[in-house]
């Protein structure tokens, strides 16, 4: 019997992407219920594959004895798209089905930090204006009190 495909869910943070991991049931069944592959097997092995531009990446097989889990791949390139497929097998089954592809844009440094100083820039420049304007009204150049001579209209 194949194992998988996983479920796979990704999401993308600074330089790097969370991997959510759960892995596939069984194929067999125990009171009527698909037993879940950790209860057959003591220890499973999943690989990550990462895909970019650039080709395809194996990164080293890893263990689990959760259903569920996540891990991070890190020191990735900010504002890039990368590609997430994965892998369960076990030590006495070497048979599987890779997940789909899951794709994501990592973030980046000005990215997060563009919501703060477009705020802070709104801010600033919303006081420099009614700052302008308070002394525009103060010198008597808007919003005047007295009506201007005719002569001068």
């Amino acid at each position: 019997a194949r194992l998988g495909p996983p479920e796979v869910n990704i999401s993308s943070c600074l330089n790097c992407i969370n991997v959510t991991i759960k892995l596939p049931t069984s194929h067999f069944r125990k009171n009527g219920k698909l037993l879940p592959l950790t209860h057959i097997y003591r220890v499973l092995y999943y690989n990550i594959t990462l895909k970019t531009l650039g080709g395809e990446h194996k990164r080293p097989h890893e263990n689990t004895t959760k259903e569920i889990f996540h891990t991070v791949i890190g020191e990735l390139y900010p504002s890039r798209n990368y590609c997430v497929s994965v892998t369960v097998t076990a030590s006495l089954n070497k048979h599987f089905i890779t997940s789909d592809w899951k794709c994501v844009s990592t973030d980046s440094a000005a990215q997060q930090g563009y919501n703060i100083l477009t705020i802070a820039g709104a801010i600033c420049f919303s006081l420099l204006l009614a700052a302008a304007l308070k002394y525009m009204h103060a010198g008597g150049y808007i919003l005047l009190k007295t009506a201007l001579p005719h002569t001068l209209v």
